[in-house]
This record gives structure tokens, C-alpha cells and sequence, in this order.
């Protein structure tokens, strides 16, 4: 396209996507894992609102880049890898906990990077050894064999085509009943409740992440498409491409950076700025010993189960169901579950942390008197 070669047009777009993430997701607070623990100590959930109003987002207008023949999203890995219940499943109950034990999913992490904390740059590092050692290291083989035994064969991998095989309708009929349906009932799900209506902030920031995944979908699937080479097209995801990340970094002149590179660098520069412009910018480290541990397990859990899941939070939870593949409605769910479950069993309500603080304080006046 013009003077810019694909591959240097998909680098060059996915930093400016990667830098507009970032500096939202650092201005707007958006992180799946908040938006559940916010939901689990207080019933707030408008940051949970914000995450379902992107997902409907990216839903609805990735089937209309498909149905006007702008993009076919069939094409991505999400529809065309073969679908196993080790991986969403396993490995998405694994991300799921793991982002409550590392207080933020992948993409949260390189946000609160950018904005100095040094306990995320550990969570990185490690997710991302995790994550390469599980794609092409020593749990790969093991990860390769489970995900065979698990294999299954619905006869489609996506929604559509097994709705349309149940109610006996075309393809594409049973494309738009899902599509629609599933972005009109999280709307209204979303918009039902007053405190999310009332909350500007909420409403853009789902809006803007979704239209971001699309954005991804266009540059990769048309603007920097390869004719002579084409390639499957992508977007925003987190799990991959910190991995390919960590390689890029040590194997610099060796390897040239892509898309899904660019959209990591991009995203901490993106949060980094708008840290700097909101004056939020602060070098943090960890707490203690415990808090270095349970970090430290989550980056792991993370790692390696979002290479099981193919995905995380934003990869299956908004790129992957946008595609409205079966594999990604899986994760995302899989992955929401750990994440609750992660809040209950290690993070105390504030109710009940409350109490605690009371009874303790009743407690030292009664040795008192």
C-alpha cells in the first residue's frame, strides 16, 4: 500500500493500536480482572459492563466486515485450528486464576508497566517464559499430546454452523440470529442497568476497545494483506505475542518485529504517555515476600494457560468471539469462571473484610479495659 511495504504497514499500525489500548486502558482503568473483583467485593459492575460492551462491539462489527465481504474473520486461527476440550477449558480456568493472583490479566500488566510498576515488568517476564516454553519449549510437547487425547470434532468450529446444523437453516441465516442476538442481549444487558447509562466513561471506553479489535482485524486482514504472501488475519491478543516479544527482544538483528510485537510495545508506550500526561507515573515494587510469591504463580498459571486457551482475556474474550468461534465462547467463559472463582478464594469482599476489622478492633478494646 503505497510506499509501505505489508509487513511494515501491519508493524507501523498495530504500535498506533497497541499506543490507543494502552493510553485508554491506563486512563480508563479497564481490566478484566478489576471489573470482576470490583463485581465480587462491592456488586459494582460497570467496569464488568464496559468489558460486555466491547465484546458486543467487536462481535457486531466483525460480522458486518464478513458480511459486506470486507474481511472474511473465518480465516482466523480461532475458526480454523482444531477445537480440543484440554485447551479452552484447562487452560482457561488456569488464566482465570492466575490474573487474580498476578492482580491483572496480560494486558493489564504491560498497562500498569508502562505506568512503573516494577511488579509488573516480573509478571511479564515470567508470563512471557511461561507462555514461549509452553508453545515451543519444554511443556509443549505435553501440552501437544493433551490437546490430542482431548481433540473433538463438532463437525463446525463455529456457532453459527452448529446453530444452523440444530434449526436447519443456512449458514449465513444462523450467522446474523447469533451475532445480533448476542450483541443486542449484551447491550441491553449493559444499558439496563442506570449506573452504567450514567457512567460516559464506561460507555466509551467498551466502545473504544471494541472498535480497536476491529481496527486490528482491518489492518491485518486488509490494508497490510499480502496478495503475493497472505496470511490469516489477527488482532489484538496478548498471549503469542509476548512470547514472539521476549524473543524479539534477544534475537534483535535476527528477527524482524510484526504485528502482534508492535501492539506490546505500543501498549506500554500508549500507557506510559498517558501516565506521564495524567501525572500518575510512579515507580512501585512489591509489597513482601508473599506478594513477590503469589505474582509470580499467576504469571505462571497465565503463561501457560493462555497458551492452552489460545488466548486471554482479550485475545479469546473480544478477538476469539468476535469470530464467533465455539473454541473462544469456551475460553472466554472458562476464563471468566477462574477469574471468579480466583476472586473468592483469594480476595476477601470488602464486606467481609470489613467485619474482620471490626471484630479484631472490638476485640482489642475488650483486652483493653
Amino acid at each position: 500500500m503505497g510506499q509501505w511495504e505489508p509487513t511494515q504497514l501491519a508493524t507501523l499500525g498495530g504500535l498506533a493500536i497497541g499506543m490507543l489500548f494502552g493510553g485508554v486502558a491506563q486512563a480508563t482503568a479497564f481490566c478484566s480482572s478489576g471489573a470482576i473483583l470490583d463485581f465480587v467485593r462491592s456488586g459494582d459492575g460497570n467496569r464488568l459492563r464496559a468489558w460486555l460492551l466491547a465484546m458486543a462491539a467487536a462481535i457486531f462489527s466483525a460480522q458486518l466486515l464478513l458480511g459486506f465481504d470486507v474481511l472474511d474473520v473465518r480465516k482466523a486461527v480461532y475458526l480454523t485450528a482444531p477445537l480440543n476440550l484440554a485447551g479452552p477449558v484447562l487452560g482457561g480456568l488456569m488464566f482465570g486464576i492466575g490474573m487474580m493472583l498476578a492482580q491483572g490479566c496480560a494486558a493489564r500488566n504491560l498497562v500498569r508497566l508502562g505506568g512503573g510498576n516494577l511488579r509488573a515488568l516480573v509478571v511479564v517476564l515470567v508470563f512471557s517464559i511461561s507462555a514461549y516454553a509452553a508453545m515451543r519449549g519444554i511443556l509443549g510437547p505435553g501440552r501437544i499430546e493433551l490437546e490430542r487425547l482431548t481433540r473433538v470434532n463438532p463437525g463446525a468450529a463455529g456457532v453459527p454452523e452448529l446453530l444452523a446444523g440444530v434449526l436447519g437453516v443456512a449458514a449465513e441465516q444462523a450467522r446474523w440470529i447469533v451475532a445480533l442476538g448476542t450483541a443486542g442481549a449484551l447491550a441491553v444487558f449493559c444499558f439496563a442497568s442506570s449506573a452504567f447509562r450514567s457512567s460516559p466513561r464506561n460507555i466509551i471506553t467498551g466502545l473504544a476497545i471494541g472498535l480497536l479489535v476491529i481496527a486490528g482485524w482491518y489492518l491485518t486482514g486488509v490494508l497490510a494483506q499480502d496478495e503475493f504472501n497472505p496470511t490469516p488475519p489477527s488482532s489484538l491478543t496478548f498471549v503469542a505475542p509476548l512470547a514472539d516479544s521476549l524473543q524479539y527482544v534477544m534475537l534483535f538483528t535476527g528477527m524482524s518485529a510484526n504485528f502482534g510485537i508492535a501492539v506490546v510495545g505500543g501498549v506500554i508506550l500508549g500507557a506510559f504517555l498517558m501516565a506521564l500526561a495524567r501525572r500518575r507515573f510512579r515507580i512501585e515494587g512489591f509489597g513482601d515476600q508473599r506478594d513477590f510469591i503469589r505474582q509470580l504463580a499467576g504469571a505462571v498459571l497465565m503463561g501457560t494457560g493462555g497458551v492452552f486457551a489460545m488466548g486471554c482475556t482479550v485475545g479469546q474474550g473480544l478477538t476469539g468471539l468476535s469470530t464467533l468461534s465455539l473454541g473462544s465462547v469456551l475460553a472466554a467463559l472458562s476464563i471468566g469462571a477462574g477469574g471468579f472463582l480466583g476472586a473468592r478464594l483469594f480476595e476477601a469482599p470488602t464486606d467481609v473484610a470489613n467485619e474482620r476489622r471490626t471484630a479484631s478492633a472490638a476485640t482489642s478494646r475488650v483486652r483493653a479495659t
